[in-house]
């Protein structure tokens, strides 16, 4: 089965979408399941894990309804707040939703870039372990560390590094490079999945397939295919380019692998990590 590990959909009036400009061209749209179905069905993608963008537990349901509407959205990844310990019953809740399969705290608009080491939020995260929650770790470079402290503080917590930890690609330097880099070795030694996504997005407009390679190469080697996946990141990835471009140039970057291989990265990988039924 071809999934996409990563994409969104969004209605703007809800309001709860902080980080949206108002007037984007392209993202203050509404999406919704119809508008995305010819694009995976042109891309021959059966299944999708839809994922939060909103800090609320009211958008987090809001999924869950489309995807009880919606045949091709396997699984849900969502949020709740980990700075607020009576929400361990919310998420005990959600836990019981046969397609709700993940967490995502928002990580990379929080200010303090130490906010996962705090005390008040260690709750969460021995939640999720416990509950064979997965969890998408939304981030910078500049987490890296801090996230390979969680992993190691919960070995059995299921991570999955969203959008190979956003390297700077249009701005691509050595030393940047190699920071990443030795970043997302540590966390793939420690266990963790990552998805091939995003990609686009952190490339300069008119980026090339050449652009990514290294990115894509370096992820591949350290994580292994049975620890990759491939998201669209749908509708961001429209920022850069259309769902059908960014797939393209996902087969062109693991055109390399064996079949098998492919086919974890492109499928596998994201119903094993997300147990995807």
């Amino acid at each position: 089965m071809q999934i996409d590990a990563h994409q969104h959909f969004w209605n703007p009036a809800r309001g709860d979408y902080g980080w949206m400009a108002k007037d984007d061209p392209v993202l203050s749209q509404t999406y919704m399941p119809l508008d995305l179905a010819p694009e995976i069905a042109t891309a021959g993608v059966e299944a999708t894990v839809l994922v939060q963008a909103a800090a609320s537990v009211a958008e987090t349901e809001y999924m869950l309804g489309i995807a009880d509407a919606t045949p091709f959205v396997a699984g849900v990844v969502g949020w709740i707040d980990f700075e607020d310990p009576s929400q361990a019953a919310v998420l005990k809740r959600l836990s019981h939703h046969p397609k709700f399969k993940g967490l995502r705290p928002m990580i990379q608009d929080i200010a303090d870039d130490n906010w996962m080491l705090r005390d008040d939020v260690q709750w969460a995260f021995r939640a999720a372990a416990d509950l064979g929650i997965g969890f998408d770790a939304l981030g910078f470079p500049r987490h890296l560390k801090n996230f390979l402290t969680v992993l190691q503080r919960y070995p059995d917590l299921r991570m999955v590094i969203d959008h190979a930890m956003k390297p700077s690609i249009r701005t691509h330097s050595e030393p940047a490079f190699t920071h990443w880099a030795d970043g997302m070795a540590r966390l793939a030694e420690a266990g963790a999945f990552c998805k091939l996504s995003g990609l686009i997005t952190e490339a300069a407009p008119g980026w090339t397939v050449a652009d990514l390679a290294p990115y894509a190469a370096h992820v591949l080697e350290a994580f292994g295919p049975d620890r990759v996946m491939w998201g669209s990141d749908w509708p961001v990835c429209r920022l850069r380019g259309e769902y059908g471009a960014w797939r393209d140039a996902a087969l062109t970057l693991t055109e390399g692998l064996p079949v098998v291989e492919c086919a974890m990265v492109f499928g596998g990988t994201a119903a094993a990590f997300y147990r995807l039924g």
